[in-house]
């Protein structure tokens, strides 16, 4: 099996449709890939109906955005919870909340210097997504201001730029907990991507996994190669699964689908610690 376990779709900061998504899965070759939209589930069934036609299994997941007291940024991947869990909800809505007004104050920092306003940002948002940082880049693209989405990452969307808004994100070993209470099992997602930003010290890997972590996303661009050493190392130390993935963002990113991919064995075991009862769809 091919299994990639880290993609995104238009309900989130991806280009295409869950349906696109699967469909491009089976082109690339893959026959088993994850849906993990941020803080969003709203995919789920459109990404496994055409995963199933395709002859692919379609594993239901979710990325949600978390942050530390120090404020570094951590991504949790959620797999197979029960997405109508109250308090997991709860959380995500007010994270929604807080990305929504984080957008709009970035773009009206940018609108000083170039042409951008909240309605050419709305453009590239799906109704019912949620609106991050690739929106803003998608508008600053169209505008002819940038070439790329990398391009405003990298000069006008980066933390370390002046246009950069923070927002509230809540703790990920909280998250962690509150995932294992839905059902699902939690996976840190690039976890030592330093290119995007601030990464966290060991003492916060220890944290979620005495919250209940199940593994690391260890084969991950963003992971420098003597990353993925010390990951590698620290999963084998405490008992933790190791994904790979590509997280694809169909045009918005250079991610390919199926550049790294996840072991079977893995996605079993994944499997047997969800107690949510959503499954991974099979055809």
């Amino acid at each position: 099996m091919t299994i990639d376990l880290h993609t995104h779709s238009s309900h989130s900061d991806g280009t295409g449709s869950p349906a696109m998504v699967a469909a491009q899965a089976a082109e690339a070759g893959l026959t088993a890939f994850a849906l993990t939209d941020h803080d969003t589930t709203a995919g789920w069934a459109e990404a496994g109906d055409t995963a199933v036609a395709h002859g692919l299994a379609f594993v239901p997941g979710m990325e949600i955005t978390c942050q530390t007291v120090q404020r570094i940024s951590v991504h949790l991947l959620s797999y197979l919870h029960d997405p109508d869990d109250a308090e997991l909800l709860a959380t995500i809505e007010a994270s929604r909340a807080s990305r929504l007004t984080r957008a709009e104050r970035m773009v009206d920092l940018l609108a000083e210097d170039y042409p951008i306003d909240w309605p050419a940002v709305q453009r590239f948002v799906a109704p019912g997504s949620t609106v991050g940082r690739p929106h803003i880049a998608d508008a600053l693209v169209d505008a002819g201001v940038v070439q790329t989405r990398s391009e405003a990452f990298d000069r006008m969307l980066h933390p370390r730029a002046g246009y950069y808004v923070g927002h509230h994100a809540p703790d990920p070993a909280h998250v962690v907990e509150l995932v294992r209470r839905a059902g699902g099992v939690p996976v840190f997602a690039h976890p030592l991507a330093s290119e995007r930003g601030r990464v966290v010290a060991e003492d916060v890997f220890d944290d979620m996994v005495d919250a209940g972590l199940a593994g690391l996303e260890v084969d991950h661009r963003d992971n420098p190669p003597s990353s993925r050493r010390w990951l590698r190392a620290y999963a084998d130390r405490r008992g933790l699964l190791v994904t790979g993935s590509s997280d694809y963002h169909g045009d918005g990113k250079p991610n390919r689908l199926g550049e790294h991919t996840t072991d079977p064995a893995v996605l079993a075991a994944i499997e047997e610690q969800a107690t949510s009862g959503t499954a991974v769809r099979r055809p």
